[in-house]
């Protein structure tokens, strides 16, 4: 196999970098209100007791009076990673990868504070208007850039931005709604690539045996580096039926489409010294603009809220998100950045076989007084990821138990304040991803293989002006 080939190939190390824009919108943002967090979201497509339903129902909004809620979110993930045999690609071995790392594990829990706006406005007592602006994906990850998974993912930075104008119609007891989402998405997402053991793959054929070690290239300890940033724009809708089938019983139904990204973005990637003959040779590895169709999935729910006495509520909820039609993603990489005539490099394919997910949610008010109320919720929420294969170091997500708990105070000014807690408890997660090279590159396929050990703490905080 010659070198040059070898080099076209490996155009695939970038895929792996945007693939985490999916996984972080796998891991979809749904902390849209300090209020519902208190009730673990249940019954968000019914309970529309403030602004937040733009988002989980626009037909709430008939009813609400004019208002303006401002919440924000603290989110603090903790994920702890521990080896348990990684190796190199079979190609070379299958040994122990990185042996030189003595403990082998990595902490890549990032804090992140999210934010939420809306507004809601009466055209006449039949017609609201309102406009919700928050963040519905995102969250990251970010290890040391020598932990042993750093092939698989060093930094993941995903933030997005969703616009949401809005109406509602009331039609008897039966309430529509119909909203238009303008969405962005910004992605920052680094990891290594081990040029070393590249060098020594060509050993025997393109290189004497021991060139490499001669010029201070050795594996897993010459590695390059490859930064990716991408953004783009998409456009989507969701729909909202709710039924007040009395007073104090309300079913609600609603629908948010998917939405299609178009990002472009470039790839900066650094070379150790010893090896710039590879860029400089082959046209790879050097600054390169790209593009990928990304795709956020669309999501169905429907909610129960029914007071069952003048002091306590319950909810349900159940959504699900069709994860299932992301089945891949592909890489389109233009030429790069060098007056010499290289061919740009490859298209890059990671397989995904992501599946649907539902969350199932219960939540209780307590009304203790005009002034008081106190919330409690608990929920399940599934992982869209298959399996340990399909994982990666990025997002390292698993089915999750929801507990939260909150309370609501009414003050005499028509405003409200909202504070609320959860704990989200993730399952046993193990990790055995083999990474995805092309045929002709079988010497980067190692296998990170552990397990994480991990946990959320959410925050929340919201004020509510009635005018």
């Amino acid at each position: 196999m010659k070198l040059t080939q070898t080099l076209a190939a490996v155009t695939t190390v970038a895929t792996l970098l945007v693939s985490t824009q999916i996984n972080a919108a796998g891991f979809a943002i749904i902390e849209n209100s300090a209020s519902g967090m208190g009730n673990s979201y249940a019954g968000g497509a019914a309970s529309a007791e403030d602004g937040s339903t733009i988002w989980f129902n626009p037909a709430g909004m008939t009813r609400l009076d004019n208002e303006m809620m401002v919440a924000a979110h603290v989110i603090m993930p903790d994920a702890s990673y521990t080896d348990d045999g990684s190796i190199t690609a079979v190609s070379m071995g299958g040994t122990q990868l990185d042996p030189t790392n003595t403990e082998r594990t990595g902490e890549g829990g990032q804090n992140a504070l999210v934010p939420n706006f809306f507004w809601v406005n009466e055209i006449n007592k039949d017609l609201k208007m309102g406009l919700g602006i928050n963040v519905p994906f995102g969250l990251g990850t970010n290890y040391d850039d020598d932990w042993v998974g750093r092939y698989h993912g060093v930094k993941s930075d995903v933030m997005s931005l969703n616009i949401n104008p809005s109406l509602a119609y009331k039609m008897g007891a039966v309430s529509i709604g119909l909203g238009i989402n303008a969405q962005y998405i910004n992605v920052d997402l680094t990891s290594a690539i081990d040029l070393g053991t590249l060098c020594v793959a060509q050993e025997g054929s393109t290189f004497p045996a021991g060139y490499c070690a001669s010029i201070g290239a050795t594996p897993q300890g010459s590695d390059g580096f490859a930064d990716l940033t991408a953004s783009g724009w998409g456009y989507g809708y969701n729909l909202g039926l709710l039924y007040e089938v009395s007073k104090d019983i309300r079913v609600g139904l609603s629908y948010r489409s998917g939405i299609d990204h178009e990002v472009d973005g470039k790839a900066d990637f650094s070379v150790p010294g010893q090896l710039s003959f590879i860029p400089e040779n082959t046209g790879n590895f050097l600054d390169t603009s790209l593009s990928a169709a990304v795709t956020v999935p669309e999501t169905t729910s429907i909610s129960y809220f029914q007071n069952i006495s003048e002091s306590i509520a319950i909810m349900i909820d159940y959504s699900l998100t069709a994860w299932s039609t992301f089945d891949e993603l592909r890489i389109v990489y233009d030429d790069a950045d060098t007056t010499d005539s290289f061919a740009a490099q490859a298209p890059s394919v990671t397989t995904e076989e992501w599946e649907d997910s539902a969350r199932i949610s219960i939540g209780l008010n307590y009304q203790a007084t005009d002034e008081w109320l106190y919330r409690f919720g608990i929920a399940l929420d599934e992982s869209p990821i298959p399996s340990a294969e399909r994982r990666t170091p990025r997002i390292p997500g698993n089915d999750r138990t929801w507990i939260s708990f909150g309370v609501t105070h009414q003050a005499e000014d028509a405003r409200s304040f909202s504070f609320a807690y959860a704990h989200l408890t993730v399952d046993n997660t193990a990790i055995n991803n083999t990474f995805e090279a092309s045929a002709a590159a079988p010497v980067l396929e190692h296998t990170l293989t552990g397990n994480y050990q991990a946990s959320v703490d959410i925050i929340s905080a919201q004020v509510s002006w009635k005018y």
